[in-house]
């Protein structure tokens, strides 16, 4: 069962300004709930191309958007192949390069991946370690705990995972796998929670869940993928078009921010000059400045939208 709360679903769509002959792209499929509402406001020459490295929410997609079959492309791919992919769904080009209406960015683990131990992402259930969201990748997680060196556990833990006591962890990890390897999700976070302090242990949730993001996130290469999925997003957006990002932790929400900015016009000429002649126009400008959070009634409904950022630019 395919069960998925799709977070700031209204926002996001609405953020995309759609048009019902517009080209659309949702490069994170997972449980359609953006996709369906966006395919809803298409019109006969409207199309969709949803973009997912999941075979499993793929499949849920297409019977989720079996009604709007005809404007809808299902495409299984990582969103950093998303300029070469629009090139072979012969998306209409501008000198050489696609040209969309709309993106969407929902990013992090959709709740059918948590939710079903055997994937490996949870540290609720105990199961392989796995945490790959394509099964056909090669690198698991299984393989960072088991060997990679104390320091490389050490930095995926502390720069992907914001886990402050990544240098114990990965230590303690290290010493269990010189006896026998460690096989499990239970094992792990068994390990994990050893390595943290009691009086931290207390607060702030789970004691795994930094480090299960951390490897995550480094199983997946999800930050590398999302900076350049962005940078291809802004590129093949058609002028007016407009791109919307949801983002989960403060790792993706800076490298959002950083990236829109860096194609926000910023005026070079010297503060007394009586108009801008240095031509520094920009490629987009910012919908919103402080980013879209879900409203008290979402985050009563879905507790895991409670960290979940939106924000929103258009191509000029």
């Amino acid at each position: 069962m395919f069960h998925h709360i799709t977070v700031l679903k209204e926002e996001a769509a609405e953020g995309l300004r759609i048009k019902r002959d517009g080209i659309y792209v949702d490069c994170t499929l997972g449980g359609a709930g953006h996709s369906s509402l966006i395919a809803s406001k298409l019109g006969e020459y409207g199309r969709l191309i949803g973009l997912d490295q999941d075979d499993w929410a793929l499949e849920h997609a297409k019977e989720k958007l079996a009604p709007y079959s005809d404007k809808v492309s299902l495409v299984k791919t990582n969103f950093r192949n998303l300029e070469e992919i629009l090139k072979e769904q012969s998306v209409p080009e501008k000198d050489g390069i696609p040209q969309v209406d709309g993106i969407l960015f929902d990013l992090g683990v959709s709740s059918p991946q948590f939710d079903e131990g055997e994937r490996g992402f949870s540290y609720n259930h105990d199961a392989p370690l796995d945490m790959r969201m394509d099964q056909s990748a090669e690198l698991t997680a299984d393989i960072i705990i088991n060997t990679w060196s104390e320091q490389e556990i050490a930095r995926v833990l502390f720069q992907y995972g914001e886990e402050k006591f990544s240098r114990r962890i990965a230590k303690l990890i290290v010493a269990r796998r010189e006896k026998q390897p460690i096989q499990t999700t239970g094992e792990l976070a068994e390990i994990i929670k050893e390595g943290i302090p009691a009086a931290t242990r207390r607060t702030g949730g789970h004691p795994a869940k930094r480090s299960f993001q951390g490897l995550r996130i480094a199983v997946n290469d999800e930050l590398g993928a999302f900076e350049e999925g962005l940078h291809q997003a802004v590129r093949c957006l058609a002028p007016g078009g407009r791109v919307s990002v949801i983002t989960f932790h403060s790792l993706e929400d800076r490298i959002c921010k950083q990236i829109l900015s860096s194609y926000v016009a910023k005026c070079t000429c010297p503060p007394d000059f009586p108009m801008c002649v240095c031509g520094n126009n920009g490629q987009i400008k910012l919908i919103n400045r402080k980013p879209i959070v879900p409203s008290e009634l979402e985050l009563e409904e879905n507790s895991r939208s409670r960290s979940a950022k939106l924000r929103v630019a258009e191509k000029l």
